[in-house]
Parts: C-alpha cells; structure tokens; sequence
C-alpha cells in the first residue's frame, strides 16, 4: 500500500484524508461528511496510521504527476 497526500480512505462511518505525509508521521483529517469537510487534525506514526487503515476503503486517491519519481526523459 503506498500512502500519498490528499488520499480519503472510508473506515466504517467517517473519512481520513491524508493532510500532511512525511517520512516518520502522518496527519489526518478525520471527517464524518466529505461535502463539509469538518472534522479534526490528528498526527500519528505511519505504523499507527496504517493499522488505523487495516479495514478500511481508498475513496479517492490524488492524480499522478507525470514529472514526479525517478522518470528520466529518453536520450536523444
């Protein structure tokens, strides 16, 4: 599973979306209605963050940049 920012995962009756992903920590919104967007910031570990997840569904996951990762241009 690979965790990116701005995901909203489904876990029984609210919504987490990922608000800031760093190396050690994840922090969280956890919503009850995705139209309001109300609800409050965690921050855990990412081992917390992913057994929060054990269970839940990916609602939404953010578009891929093109010109992210390791993509080299072709040699001419």
């Amino acid at each position: 599973m690979r965790l990116h920012q701005n995901q909203i995962w489904k876990k029984d009756e609210y919504y987490l979306c990922i608000v800031q992903l760093e190396r050690l920590s994840v922090t969280y919104k956890e919503m009850e209605d995705l139209a309001s967007r109300d609800g409050k910031r965690q921050t855990v570990t990412k081992k917390q963050f992913c057994r929060l997840l054990k269970g839940a569904e990916l609602m939404m996951d953010p578009p891929k940049n093109e010109n992210s990762g390791y993509n080299f241009p072709p040699e001419a």
